[in-house]
């Protein structure tokens, strides 16, 4: 007991002092951040202004923090050399090839996306640690790897939601199944609660709940960051795009969190050495070093180089990131000697092995470092020019990110104008104002920026198709498709193309091509189905409509109505026309109901109406006579005269089919002929032999309903089988 009460007692050993410690360097900003990041303004132009902002002082310096402790001290320097020196140049090697090969960035992007999660783990990880052996606590191996497996089970499940369905343009997902990811997430979410049970109540059981303070807000901080989003993905409906865990909200607080600690380090270390710690000094030389280390890069590319400006920034970004996760693993460990000594306050002896600087390199680096007065004043000259720089891409940014003001964004691209994504942004602008010259200049400019992107001239495809301009868009897909000869996307466009030019065989061959490439392109199927099926080629268009309503309903997203409910006709007339009325019917019946209960009465009266004839070709007459009534009535509500025309003139052959009264019969044939010449602009077509023959039958009578047909037709609404 009195054990027990004097670890309670213990002080906390905060690194700079309580508040900054829990807000900052613990996380305890998380959950409102998060659920302001999670909120409606998240999607405002000012959102994503304001983190770009914000990326010049906290996200870029985090990153030249990490290269300030390896490359300050050349006892580190060489130290680390294989990471300092040889990664080094293999990623600006890497960054050279992926400028030729665009391929390459969605690789190093999705590696980006999916190691940078895990990167944060690590660092909560270890600053837990940290806090924890700080109160004195003698972690055992037990209760050590217990903690740490809580927090590579809560990086896991958020990895599950990275890799769980399709992949996209810039995000190659390892497209896990929906159903073993979420078993997954619920196994993963009960061990992590086990092993965080048992390794939480080691320590709190040894030091007391009040000492282990930081690192129990740190725990909470990684449930919030990782845990929580991964188990509400098991919530239908809710998502989170891959981008919104490495980027905005969950950057910023980690690069705060990590100049917090790195900051410390470097005021420890300058107490060591003797030397004196200038704050504003360093978060200068942090903001400066950042600017260098991503913009330069992008800027050069695309001015000299005329590359896609959008495309060098996400390179150097992703590699930056890339290089930083695998030499901040390298330097900042608790068990070095050099960084526990400043870190946990121990006693441990600081050695210096500095090894003397040589070669050309190291000479010029020196230089740059000593204090005469050539190299300061090239110092502040760099300085001067990348803050100006900075400004520069910071009001590019921010008229870009106007994407409602095209007067904004034309600036942008003034300043800027080799930037694919921006233009192909002016250019839907352009296409909604009516200005096609303008859209097309702009769509043309966008794929002139980063010609090995297949996005831009996809966007432009539809554009043109959607304008009716099959020539130019069949010329664009051509020389596309001599590129990429495979690409699914571009086949499955060029297919559409070929079909509006009458080119049938040629949109078969291109679908059945994407088909062969991609057998997700659940859209090829349904239009291949539909080229066969105005082909009168029912037997081979089945499949592809059954395919394409298989792979719909497996989606897990309601399915369009105006898309699903069309194809359910289609197949089950397919169906007729081979001789499965069954199937047919079937069809006809579920299309009906899906119809209603989408409030689709265009379509549900066509499934009505099909449903009622084939029924009345089984001489279940009480059966289909409600279906036809009920057809005409959801004519009437959705207010469509050609659909009304027909089914009074099915309705009018089944009444005298049947037996009823024959004025009925003749009343539904002269409100079908009624509608049908409003249709056509008042002209009359020839008379039917049945309109004549009923004529003949009732004489005067017949005078009588033409001349107020509505009374007879309301009857024959409400006739009921004998």
């Amino acid at each position: 007991m009195n054990t027990q009460t004097s670890a309670n007692t213990r002080a906390v050993s905060w690194i700079h002092n309580p508040a900054l410690d829990l807000i900052v360097g613990c996380g305890a900003w998380s959950a409102p951040l998060l659920l302001l990041s999670y909120s409606r303004l998240a999607d405002s132009p000012s959102w994503s202004i304001g983190f770009y902002g914000l990326a010049l002082f906290l996200n870029y310096p985090h990153y030249m923090s990490t290269l300030y402790r390896a490359y300050h001290n050349q006892d580190d320097f060489q130290k680390y050399r294989v990471f300092t020196v040889h990664i080094t140049g293999l990623v600006l090697l890497t960054a050279i090839l992926s400028h030729f090969r665009f391929s390459l960035l969605p690789w190093i992007f999705t590696l980006y996306l999916t190691t940078s999660p895990w990167h944060y783990t690590g660092q909560n990880y270890g600053l837990f640690m940290m806090f924890a052996r700080r109160t004195g606590a003698q972690i055992g191996e037990n209760t050590r790897q217990a903690i740490y497996s809580a927090f590579v089970l809560s990086y896991a499940i958020l990895f599950l939601n990275l890799h769980t369905g399709a992949s996209d343009r810039l995000f190659l997902s390892l497209g896990i199944p929906e159903l073993p990811a979420a078993v997954a997430r619920v196994i993963f979410g009960a061990a992590f609660v086990a092993f965080s049970g048992y390794g939480l109540y080691g320590l709190i059981r040894q030091v007391g709940w009040r000492p282990l303070t930081p690192s129990l807000v740190l725990f909470s901080t990684q449930i919030l960051w990782f845990l929580v989003p991964g188990l509400l993905m098991l919530v239908k409906g809710f998502s989170i795009p891959q981008s919104r865990y490495s980027t905005g909200v969950l950057a910023v607080m980690h690069s705060a969190q990590y100049l917090w600690i790195t900051s410390y380090y470097a005021r420890r270390e300058s107490a060591t050495e003797g030397t004196r710690w200038r704050p504003f000094v360093y978060f200068a030389a942090l903001i400066v070093g950042g600017v260098a280390l991503f913009l330069p890069g992008p800027w050069i590319a695309s001015y000299v180089f005329h590359y896609d400006f959008t495309a060098s920034f996400l390179i150097f970004m992703a590699l930056v990131n890339l290089h930083h996760f695998i030499l901040d693993g390298a330097i900042w460990k608790l068990r070095d000697g050099r960084v526990a000594s400043l870190l946990l306050n121990t006693r441990e002896r600081i050695s210096s092995t500095a090894e003397a600087v040589s070669g050309g390199t190291g000479r010029a680096w020196q230089w740059m470092r000593s204090r005469s007065t050539v190299p300061r004043l090239v110092r502040v000259a760099v300085a001067l020019a990348l803050l100006a720089l900075a400004g520069l891409d910071q009001a590019r940014f921010l008229l870009a990110a106007h994407s409602e003001d095209l007067d904004a964004m034309q600036r942008a691209a003034a300043i800027n104008p080799f930037d694919s994504s921006l233009e192909l942004r002016i250019a839907k602008k352009r296409a909604e104002a009516g200005d096609a010259d303008a859209a097309i200049l702009a769509y043309e400019k966008a794929i002139a920026a980063n010609p090995a992107d297949l996005a831009p001239r996809n966007a432009f495809l539809k554009y043109l198709v959607s304008n009716h301009r099959y020539e130019d868009a069949d010329a664009v897909a051509k020389t596309a498709l001599a590129r990429w000869p495979n690409d699914p996307d571009l086949l499955v466009n060029r297919g559409i193309l070929a079909a509006a030019l009458g080119q049938g065989s040629e949109a078969v061959a291109s679908w059945e091509k994407a088909l062969a490439v991609d057998p997700s392109q659940t859209y090829a199927h349904l239009y291949l189905a539909d080229q066969l099926d105005r082909e009168q080629k029912a037997e081979a268009a089945i499949p592809h409509y059954t395919l394409f309503l298989d792979q719909v309903a497996k989606r897990g997203n309601p399915p369009d109505p105006n898309v699903v409910l069309p194809a359910l006709i289609n197949l089950a007339h397919c169906n007729l026309q081979v001789n499965h009325p069954e199937r047919a019917f079937k069809l006809y019946e579920l299309a009906r109901q899906l119809a209603s209960q989408t409030h689709q009465a265009a379509i549900e009266s066509a499934a009505t109406l099909n449903e009622a004839i084939l029924i009345s070709k089984s001489d279940r007459v009480g059966d289909a006579l409600p279906l036809y009534q009920n057809a005409l009535k959801l004519d009437r509500a959705a207010n469509d005269p050609a659909a009304e025309a027909a089914d009074w003139l099915a309705y009018a052959a089944f009444l005298d089919e049947h037996g009823f009264d024959k004025k009925f019969s003749y009343a539904a044939l002269v409100r079908a002929d009624t509608l049908t010449s409003e249709l056509n602009g008042g002209s009359q077509g020839n008379a039917q032999p049945t309109r004549v023959h009923l004529e003949t039958a009732l004489g005067s009578a017949a005078a009588l309903i033409r001349k107020n047909p509505s009374p007879v037709l309301e009857q024959s609404l409400l006739l009921q089988a004998k």
